[in-house]
């Protein structure tokens, strides 16, 4: 006999919440105010310029919530933004402290399922019926998934209490991961899901024995039943291993996402001098095996890299995968490279439904993350 799940015990999958795709309606882009001057040495003005330009194309489509520490910072955030050419209006300032505000680690990550009303009032004797007006709506939910600084740095403490803070301020449920009774650590950029049913990580960022261990351990099967939990996902797939330079140990968002619920994009490394050319191969040689969770093939398109960016000698994380999709089109990484046009050309293919427009991210990866790992999207 199974064990009856309780409102305290139940996850979110056990409710009917999974993790939807990031093309899906949004109701808001969460970013906090760049501070942490270690991460952009001697580039903090130009960074301010990336995001100015980042949330003056987010924000036609939906609302941005900007974290800043305090009002002088928010003042400073908001002249910045002002001259750039963004509408302040669509801009939302949430005074709380981070230590560093990578969002797509340490933001909200949250999952969605048909409101219990909706699906009450769709049911009848005769099974499902089309929603009638006011139906359809949706609950949206915040999984804590106590961010640790990728298992690198000492202080995340302030990062940790965001995901706490957005569900008190939205007023939505929180869910605890835990596995074997301890929180379970995640981070939104190791995982990439369709929306459907499939997740996407790597084994380089979670199964390492070693370096950067986030849930000692965890093996494979209880992350991935813990994943399936907490994300409401049926299949998981495992590639080998990220990019060089990657101080998140190998981010899934640097190497491989998907553009639709079968069709995903893959980063490849055509020089074989080069110290990506192997591990990449790797993940291209795996891929092969991938069945969607109606088990049918997904659509892989070839993903280019940039040539090598290095600053004090030390490669840089710069890849095209690193992309955000918002409600308003498409904002894609780049670098100064005769590349930038090839890949911006495959994702405007893949994208049709939404303008896909390059963003200038040489300063930006320095601080070892791009578009995407500063963004945390919420859904609508």
């Amino acid at each position: 006999m199974t064990q009856r799940q309780t409102p305290e015990t139940a996850t979110p999958a056990d409710l009917g919440f999974a993790m939807p795709a990031e093309w899906s309606p949004h109701e808001a882009t969460w970013l906090a105010w760049p501070h942490h001057q270690p991460d952009w040495p001697g580039k903090m003005e130009a960074v301010r310029w990336v995001y100015g330009e980042m949330i003056r194309k987010i924000s036609p489509g939906e609302t941005v919530r900007l974290l800043v520490r305090h009002r002088a910072e928010q003042n400073l955030a908001a002249d910045c933004l002002k001259r750039a050419g963004c509408e302040l209006d669509r801009v939302e300032f949430i005074t709380h402290p981070t230590n560093r505000g990578w969002m797509r680690d340490s933001g909200p990550i949250f999952v969605r399922r048909p409101s219990p009303r909706s699906l009450s009032h769709r049911m009848g004797e005769g099974g499902p019926r089309h929603a009638g007006p006011g139906e359809g709506k949706t609950e949206t939910a915040i999984v804590h998934f106590h961010f640790n600084a990728w298992a690198r740095h000492d202080d995340w403490q302030k990062d940790r209490r965001v995901p706490e803070m957005a569900a008190r301020r939205l007023r939505r449920r929180l869910f605890q991961a835990e596995c074997n009774g301890r929180p379970f650590v995640l981070e939104g950029g190791g995982i990439e899901v369709n929306g459907s049913g499939t997740l996407l990580t790597t084994e380089q960022c979670y199964l390492h024995p070693r370096i950067q261990v986030r849930n000692p351990g965890l093996t494979r099967g209880q992350y991935e039943e813990t994943f399936k939990k907490y994300l409401g996902v049926r299949n998981v797939f495992w590639l080998r291993k990220g990019p060089a330079g990657d101080d998140t140990h190998g981010h899934i968002d640097d190497i491989c996402r998907f553009v639709n619920r079968k069709t995903l994009v893959l980063i490849r490394e055509t020089n074989r001098r080069d110290v990506n050319y192997r591990p990449l191969a790797e993940n291209w040689e795996r891929i092969r095996d991938l069945r969607l969770e109606d088990g049918t093939r997904p659509e892989i398109v070839p993903l280019p890299m940039p040539a090598p960016l290095c600053f004090n000698g030390n490669r840089l994380p710069a890849s095209y995968a690193n992309f955000y999709i918002a409600n308003a089109g498409v904002i894609v990484p780049t670098f100064n490279d005769p590349n930038d046009r090839v890949a911006l050309g495959i994702l405007g293919e893949l994208f049709r439904d939404r303008p896909v427009a390059g963003i200038h991210a040489v300063d930006l990866v320095l601080g070892s993350g791009s578009l995407h790992c500063l963004t945390q999207q919420q859904p609508g």
